[in-house]
């Protein structure tokens, strides 16, 4: 895509300038880098890598496409994301990844790598093909579902610590009261036993428990390969936090006490916590119409994520914007090895009510609807070509 803008400071070339310029060629720098133009508030960031999203495609294209989602990925910052395998048919061998892996390269308009399930039809009782599977998937996960049987779960650990590849688990045991605090706990600290047994690359997604975030932090300190990512929500919301009957402020897990929230900030901080993930989980407009409690677990959650964490954690002084551009770039990027080909420019200083009728998600689910945030995306450029542009920037 060839794009004209008007009126900004923009780049091409490496160079910066005032006036035209087509977003054609790569912007060199490392991950690291943060970029302030002109002195003024439009910041030039690498792409982040969400490695937790649902773009529900094959199987529930009401809710999401990989266009839809992709375009909605972009429309926050996002150069690369990670599929979850929720899917129908679930991508738990070749043929059935394929499906989605020809959907993706039909479709996508930035990277999108998808993960493996862990067991066939995430059922949790047979392992999938988890060899056959390795050379196209960023790793494997049964997300949406724990997976209860320890010693299935120490042989998908070691069949993916042979291939090199991340078991990513949504800890979440059945045995335990459903949305307690325990069924995530307890299925971490098994994981971590058996993480440690078996050496595999582990990550643990969405936690949002004190709990989780101790485990993690000790188990870290003795030595096992571990990651851990959070979501904004779990960062800024609580239980009490709720202001309406809606579903936009129901997902699994849910949201918890102020005492689990300071916990994960102070997991975010210590570098416990090593990544911002959304879990973007869009359903349909009837599905989460039906009141808190009766409707599906899900929300959205890549067109706020980057504004959320910098208006809350940036903004406020708690943490270096530096620290916030690895959580959501470059340490997903390097855990799950996955290149960043792109870059976002934001405008830091532009307040806005959230307003989900203007997402290019299918979904509009989000507890942040009328919340006033800081940070506007301008433009997403992927392999030198802008896959998002704000509208006010178009000739």
């Amino acid at each position: 895509m060839k794009a004209t803008l008007k009126n900004t400071n923009v780049f091409s070339n490496g160079q910066f300038f005032v006036g035209e310029s087509s977003f054609l060629a790569e912007f060199p720098f490392s991950l690291s880098d943060t970029i302030s133009v002109d002195g003024s508030s439009l910041f030039v960031f690498p792409g982040f890598a969400d490695v937790h999203v649902h773009f529900r495609e094959p199987g529930f294209s009401y809710k999401e496409t990989i266009l839809s989602g992709s375009r909605a990925a972009a429309h926050g910052g996002f150069t690369a994301v990670c599929t979850m395998p929720n899917l129908n048919p679930v991508p738990d061998n070749l043929e059935a990844l394929k499906l989605q892996l020809g959907i993706i390269e039909r479709d996508a308009v930035i990277d999108v790598h998808p993960f493996g399930s862990i067991t066939r039809g995430e059922n949790g009782r047979e392992l999938s093909d988890i060899e056959a599977m390795a050379p196209y998937v960023c790793g494997y996960s049964d997300d949406g579902r724990g997976v209860d049987d320890a010693g299935l779960m120490k042989e998908a650990m070691q069949r993916a610590k042979a291939l090199g590849k991340v078991v990513a688990a949504h800890c979440e045991d059945g045995t335990a009261p459903k949305d307690s605090p325990e069924a995530e706990w307890r299925e971490i600290e098994r994981d971590i036993r058996l993480a440690s047994e078996t050496g595999v690359k582990y990550h643990v997604c969405h936690i949002s428990t004190k709990e989780s975030v101790s485990l993690i932090r000790d188990a870290k300190k003795s030595g096992v390969d571990i990651t851990a990512e959070t979501a904004p929500h779990y960062l800024t919301l609580t239980d009490k936090t709720r202001s309406d009957d809606t579903g936009r402020f129901q997902m699994n897990p849910p949201l918890r006490e102020e005492a689990d929230r300071l916990a994960l900030i102070e997991g975010v901080l210590d570098g416990t916590v090593d990544m911002i993930a959304t879990d973007h989980a869009p359903h349909s407009e009837e599905e989460k119409s039906r009141g808190f409690g009766r409707c599906l677990n899900g929300i959205v959650g890549l067109e706020t994520s980057f504004p959320v964490m910098y208006t809350h954690f940036v903004k406020t002084g708690l943490l270096p914007l530096e620290r916030l551009i690895a959580m959501m770039s470059e340490n997903p990027a390097r855990r799950f090895d996955i290149p960043i080909r792109g870059y976002t420019v934001y405008r830091l200083d532009e307040e806005y009510s959230v307003n989900s009728d203007a997402f290019l998600s299918m979904g509009k689910s989000s507890p942040f609807t009328g919340t006033r945030l800081y940070g506007k995306c301008l433009a997403t450029v992927r392999d030198g070509h802008a896959v998002y542009l704000d509208p006010t920037l178009l000739v």
